[in-house]
């Protein structure tokens, strides 16, 4: 049977595009390698962390705020197995619910490994090496990406002692003591929640900064209240080696400016530096697809590849490593497969760190406008003055909203604080119209909410706060 299109790989953007297009009319089949859909982010990533996350959070309050605000449950005990089953049966609902949409869309499924064969033509095999050939008008490549080691440095992951995120996300008792090299996204997610969960937790970063093109403002104050938290970092520090050493492992950095090497000694270590496309087995050389010098299959303004009628979207592709990126270039490319007009704009995409408080972004941040030579406002507000955040004793962080000097047009939003990946879409909007910090200060806010600070922030940057 020929379709209009296969999709290879069903994560977030792989799924949301064969979704869409044979909401289009489109004869729509996906091909996936593993026995569940929703690739990384709903079996190993994004939706398993984030029932990890929630869970550790709960435990932690009751722990330490629940007190206060009246609510006496004594000392909590943890039940990691019932933690732990709980994500699973997230992850079980959410590619569950995947399946149902692709029934519910009559898109054809095939389990196994794609591989691109030509313009038109792909190859399924299955885990039993059988090898079937599929037709399609056009091929749209949705592999994602996979977990990346520390440059120059040989890591052996066994995910028992020395994991990915997959491996940290299965432990089966709470680790004493859990190095973490990356500050990046990842690394703070995992390592906040066994932190939590009782973990003397340590995070080894090669940069001065977490959180990399994070602005500078926000990383420090973050970086400060994860060290209130109980958790220590390395700042400025080049792993050299991470290794086993009996039934527990030891990592070797060396400060980047200069000076001896130091070793840490930790039950498990977590190797999250990054992650890197995947592309393993799609044969694209053989079908002459087109790649960049980081791996990422090469693409137009259009996700068109150099071979007509294959295209690749999500993190194959150059951008931020994101699913709703993905899911967004799944939905544009679908509506262009069908002669329709799709773009993404991506200066208005959203970025969220789960941690707790959250930090959450949008557009430009102050080194990237100071480096571009953009002449910017900037107003902010604390969470230290809004009643909401004073009542749920959640007053950790502030607002931050970046302006253009001339035009008032919103160039950067950053939230770092409680529910700050819900109301940074607000200023995702915003922004997505064109709007200025006027019109957003002169939006009304429901009273008394957490989002009032977006709005005073808004007035502290084009006039002047009202709490403050």
């Amino acid at each position: 049977m020929a379709y209009d299109v296969v999709v290879i790989g069903t994560g977030p953007g792989g799924y949301v595009c064969a979704i869409k297009a044979a909401q289009l009319g489109l004869k729509t089949a996906v091909i996936e390698k593993r026995a569940t859909f929703g690739g990384t982010c709903l079996n190993i990533g994004c939706i398993p962390s984030k029932a990890m996350l929630h869970a550790s959070e709960v435990f932690h309050e009751a722990g330490h705020s629940h007190a206060t605000l009246g609510v006496d449950v004594g000392t909590p005990k943890l039940n990691l197995k019932a933690m732990l089953a709980h994500k699973d049966a997230t992850v079980e609902a959410n590619v569950n619910g995947v399946a149902f949409l692709f029934k519910k869309n009559k898109i054809d499924a095939f389990i196994g490994t794609g591989k691109v064969l030509s313009a038109g033509k792909v190859s399924v095999t299955a885990d039993d090496g059988s090898v079937q050939e599929i037709e399609a008008k056009n091929i749209v490549i949705a592999t994602g990406s996979d977990v990346a080691s520390i440059p120059g440095v040989k890591v052996e992951f066994d995910e028992k002692v020395i994991v990915s995120s997959t491996g940290a996300l299965e432990f089966q008792k709470v680790p004493e003591r859990l190095v973490v090299v990356g500050g990046g996204v990842i690394g703070l997610e995992l390592g906040s929640v066994w932190s939590r969960l009782g973990s003397k937790v340590t995070v080894v970063e090669y940069l001065d900064k977490i959180l990399g093109s994070m602005d500078g403002e926000v990383s420090r104050q973050f970086q400060r209240m994860l060290e209130k938290q109980g958790i220590e970092f390395k700042m400025g520090a080049k792993v050299t080696g991470v290794e086993k050493s009996g039934k527990d492992a030891k990592v070797t950095f060396e400060p980047v400016k200069g000076g001896g090497a130091q070793t840490i000694d930790a039950d498990v270590v977590l190797v999250s530096t990054g992650r890197r496309p995947y592309t393993d087995a799609l044969g694209l050389k053989e079908a002459g697809v087109a790649v960049d010098d980081r791996g990422r299959v090469a693409i137009n303004d259009h996700w068109q590849t150099n071979v007509p009628g294959i295209y690749a979207i999500g993190d194959v592709v150059d951008g931020p490593m994101l699913a709703h990126k993905a899911e967004d270039e799944g939905i544009a490319v679908a509506e262009i497969l069908a002669g329709q007009a799709g773009h993404v704009n991506y200066d208005a995409i959203p970025n969220v760190v789960y941690t707790q408080p959250e930090v959450a972004s949008v557009g430009k941040s102050e080194e990237e406008l100071k480096a571009a030579g953009i002449e910017y406002k900037a107003g902010k507000f604390p969470f230290t003055a809004n009643g909401r955040a004073r009542a749920m004793l959640h007053t950790d962080g502030f607002v931050k909203i970046l302006a253009d000097k001339a035009t008032d047009r919103v160039l950067g939003v950053h939230i770092l604080g409680y529910g700050a990946g819900e109301m940074i879409h607000e200023a995702t909007v915003l922004m997505e119209f064109g709007g200025s910090s006027e019109d957003l200060a002169r939006t009304t806010h429901a009273h008394p909410t957490m989002s009032e600070a977006v709005r005073e922030a808004a007035l502290a940057t084009f006039a002047k706060p009202i709490h403050m």
